[in-house]
């Protein structure tokens, strides 16, 4: 039994090149600790799947939504798309109980940045291995089920823009941001952002940029003021 058949019964796909899940789920400091490791690392896959999930979802939102114009469907896209999402996905995959790294990388697995890139480096191996359709049906499947609701509830606005408002409205303060923690190499910085209204921390944040990490604490920050 291949190590790699719990991920491949959750997709519901039988990949045909196993190496191509293998890369996949490699970390460029495994590649970079493990010289006999002859493969490459997931950047490359990451890239591909990017471009392939921007495409399934514009497609999906444009033929879905006929009534939205360009704005609003940018902003539904970046909201399906974003890292909390994304690594929420690869979370229900248990992805980053294979993601292969460096000994001193192990600690980071459940980075959300980690998680949103390997799901990323899987759809771009299961467009190289099955094709559009098949990386359709799996993206359709773990992020679109549920974009009505959202839209409904315009769970799709920019995080920093509502949390801002709903600061001015109920404290009548305009909340700030600060970098708590920055690390990792140049190719995948990791920035943690808190979000703060006078001197009181409300919610933290990480993303690959200060900007990621911003909107990220901004939408924790809004489930906080949910539960008060």
């Amino acid at each position: 039994m291949s190590k790699y058949t719990d991920i491949q019964e959750k997709l519901g796909i039988s990949f045909s090149d196993e190496t191509l899940l293998e890369e996949a789920c490699t970390h460029r400091s495994f590649v970079n600790e493990h010289p006999e490791y002859k493969g490459n690392h997931n950047e490359r896959l990451e890239f591909l799947g990017d471009a392939v999930l921007e495409l399934v979802v514009t497609e999906f939102l444009f033929s879905s939504y006929p009534s939205l114009d360009e704005g609003t469907l940018s902003g539904v896209r970046a909201w399906i798309v974003n890292t909390q999402s994304l690594a929420k996905s690869a979370q229900s995959l248990t992805l980053d109980t294979f993601l292969r790294t460096s000994k001193g990388e192990e600690a980071t697995k459940g980075k959300d940045s980690l998680r949103a890139n390997m799901l990323e480096a899987v759809f771009g191996a299961l467009y190289l291995d099955q094709g559009y359709d098949a990386a359709k049906e799996v993206i359709t499947k773990l992020l679109l089920q549920n974009v009505d609701e959202s839209i409904q509830k315009q769970e799709y606005r920019d995080p920093k823009s509502v949390f801002q408002e709903k600061a001015q409205e109920e404290f009548r303060k305009t909340p700030t941001y600060k970098v708590i923690q920055q690390s990792g190499p140049d190719h995948d910085k990791l920035f943690v952002v808190g979000i703060y209204i006078g001197d009181k921390e409300i919610a933290q944040g990480e993303g690959s940029s200060k900007q990621e990490a911003e909107t990220n604490a901004a939408r924790t920050g809004m489930y906080v003021f949910k539960k008060t």
